[in-house]
């Protein structure tokens, strides 16, 4: 089966100075609470650690939103 997007076909995490292969891919907009130091693109690549970096960060701000939107 043929890759369709960047994080399968192995793109490097938008961390600076982090080398590790992505894992998961978000918006710039969504990826604007957190305090991590991002190279320049429309897409933020995320390795394992700093998603889980970026999730722990940014818990209470996807809480409220999930609220606002009548989602649990």
């Amino acid at each position: 089966m043929m890759a369709l997007g960047k994080v399968q076909k192995g793109v490097i995490c938008s961390v600076i100075d982090c080398n590790n292969e992505a894992i998961r891919s978000l918006g710039r907009d969504k990826f604007s609470a957190s305090d991590l130091k991002l190279k320049e693109g429309r897409r933020v690549y995320l390795c394992e650690h700093h998603y889980k970096v970026w999730k722990k960060e940014t818990k209470k701000m996807r809480e409220l939103d999930r609220l606002r939107y009548g989602q649990k």
